[in-house]
């Protein structure tokens, strides 16, 4: 791809950003060295939609990212509140080095092209092998290739993935007490896991029998770093085909407040008065089956 002839169109990523006051310099466009602060913004979207959470597949990976070369040609100026989009594509994997390469973009208008990243290790900062495991990865996600893979089970088959991830969010994260978290219903409910590439677990849910024909999702969980990017959405989407595909008309939920919007969004209503679970603020939510397509 040449740098000179770079379109939106070459790249499957995009990030969007507004040009805030503080990057504007005395020429009143965008100070040249933000454009690099705009590309690592980028990068760590990028890894999102490669479902990796960044520190933790470095460290899975045994190597991490570090900037050998950084380069940036400029083609037009950005000016304080305009709406940028930031494209990032993996350009280049040789035996050692990440070549990724970036365009900064007002509408179809090219403003900045860059290019950055080695893969090395984290003790020396020298240079070492690409995993086979991060290549397939990046030319996966490249090539319009899924990243998540979505398992439903029994709590034998997943335990180990669901319990890594409610651990995380509902014991670490939101402090519920431990005794709360674990009950006889997961030996009996329908587990949904969300894992990715490197098989590392990323979400998690669970269906379980709530009345004759409703059934009753729960304990929905999606770790940190991931949040935001359609994760959740998926997993929901799942445990709901699943409960439609058994015959349920009905699934009921509880859904933290916070979480409201989301499971509105999916066509969930809710029922009744907010209440309290494990000091959190809930509300019943639910979502007739029957005749819907999921």
């Amino acid at each position: 791809m040449s740098k000179h002839t770079i379109t939106r169109a070459d790249f499957r990523f995009s990030h969007r950003l507004r040009v805030r006051w503080a990057e504007v310099d005395m020429q009143k466009i965008v100070f040249n060295a933000h454009y690099l602060m705009y590309l690592d913004t980028a990068m760590a979207d990028y890894w999102r939609a490669l479902a990796l959470p960044y520190e933790a597949s470095m460290l899975q990976l045994g190597g991490d990212l570090y900037v050998k070369k950084s380069t940036l040609e400029y083609h037009a100026s950005a000016r304080y509140d305009d709406l940028l989009d930031i494209g990032l594509t993996c350009a280049r994997i040789g035996n050692s080095s990440i070549q990724f390469m970036g365009g900064v973009f007002q509408g179809d208008q090219l403003l900045v092209t860059g290019e950055l990243y080695v893969f090395a290790d984290p003790t020396t900062q020298t240079a070492k092998p690409v995993p086979a495991s991060l290549r397939d990865v990046l030319n996966g996600y490249e090539g319009g290739e899924a990243m998540i893979d979505i398992q439903l089970g029994s709590w034998n088959a997943l335990a180990e993935g669901a319990r890594q991830v409610r651990t995380e969010v509902f014991l670490q994260e939101q402090r519920i007490p431990v005794e709360l978290e674990w009950d006889d219903a997961d030996a009996t409910a329908v587990h949904a896991v969300a894992y990715n590439r490197l098989g590392m677990p990323l979400a998690t849910g669970r269906l379980i029998p709530h009345a004759p024909g409703v059934a009753r999702i729960g304990r929905m969980a999606v770790n940190r770093v991931q949040r935001g990017v359609g994760l959740g959405r998926d997993l929901l989407r799942a445990l709901l085909k699943a409960a439609q595909q058994r015959g349920d008309r009905e699934v009921v939920l509880h859904a933290q407040r916070s979480a409201e919007g989301f499971y509105a969004g999916e066509g969930f209503v809710p029922r009744g008065a907010p209440f309290d679970e494990a000091g959190i603020p809930h509300v019943e939510m639910f979502k007739s089956l029957a005749g819907q397509p999921v």
